[in-house]
């Protein structure tokens, strides 16, 4: 393998015909693109440069590896070029990962903000389970992506580095003709006789529900198992029960759906930052990360 360096030299060299003349274009010594040039000679194993009084011609050799370093050379600018575009992030891609609440609710937000900064970067989104996203995360589908944990369960892996970015409320739904309704704050307790409508397969808000009313003493009555939010609204609406679900998932209420406080006995999870430890991020990464965080402090009270 040949010096790139040497090789740039001897592309000027050869172009100028003047090894002074290159040593200025180069900001070196004629002196030192002299010793340069006679090193990459003795890697070649032959002249490259016919020396005379008035300047230098390239020899047979000299002729045809420059040629070939000057392709290298473009190449090289070009890669130059390429990196400096995606560090000034005037293109480049990312793929982020999600989770349902979060891209109906905050993400849109942020990607706004992002693809007004940032238009020239291809952005896309993949909404998935917790462990589908981790697996994605891994295997570098996705340059980051966002998960979430509670308190009893916090998230740990060593080959991820995660960053809070906001913690979030779990809030009662009840219909509007419901005889709590009007209040803005209730007890779990005061709902140990309710039927509850909660997501179904094993979602991570029942865990939730019956931890919150086993600390109160009771065993939730479960009447419905709904596929999503929306589905658990709609139940919810029309007297089918009340449910308990993080705040996030009421980001677009029923208009027959009253949202109750916990108070300061709300369950609370974080919403995670994920990527990989082991990886140098790419500029888009890091300007995608600066950007929730900053929007993620200024709507963070919206979600307590």
């Amino acid at each position: 393998m040949f010096d790139m360096r040497r090789l740039a030299l001897l592309v000027q060299v050869v172009e100028l015909g003047s090894i002074t003349a290159a040593a200025d274009l180069m900001m070196y010594t004629p002196s030192a693109v002299s010793q340069q040039l006679r090193k990459l000679e003795q890697e070649v194993g032959q002249p490259l440069l016919n020396r005379r009084s008035r300047g230098v011609s390239p020899t047979e050799a000299g002729q045809v590896l420059a040629g070939h370093a000057r392709r290298i050379v473009q190449q090289m600018q070009a890669a130059h070029s390429d990196l400096d575009q995606l560090a000034g992030l005037k293109r480049g891609s990312l793929t982020i990962g999600t989770f349902p609440t979060l891209a109906g609710s905050f993400l849109p937000i942020v990607i706004r903000v992002f693809k007004k900064r940032y238009p020239a970067v291809s952005l896309s989104v993949r909404s998935a389970r917790f462990d589908e996203l981790v697996a994605d995360l891994q295997s570098g589908v996705t340059g980051l992506c966002l998960l979430w944990d509670y308190p009893w369960n916090p998230f740990h892996d060593e080959s991820v580095r995660v960053t809070e970015v906001f913690r979030e409320s779990t809030v009662i739904l009840v219909s509007r003709g419901h005889p709590l309704a009007d209040r803005e704050q209730v007890g779990i307790e005061e709902l140990r006789n309710e039927s509850w409508i909660v997501r179904a397969e094993a979602h991570p808000v029942v865990e939730v529900l019956q931890r919150s009313a086993h600390d109160a003493g009771f065993e939730p009555a479960i009447g419905f198992l709904a596929n999503d939010y929306q589905e658990a609204q709609a139940m919810v609406s029309v007297g089918m029960g009340v449910a308990m679900v993080p705040k996030t998932a009421v980001a677009l209420q029923h208009p027959d759906v009253r949202v109750l406080s916990l108070g300061p006995a709300a369950p609370l999870r974080r919403i995670l930052l994920a990527q990989r430890q082991d990886k140098v991020y790419a500029p888009a990464e890091v300007a995608f990360h600066s950007t929730l965080l900053e929007i993620a402090r200024d709507r963070a009270a919206d979600y307590l």
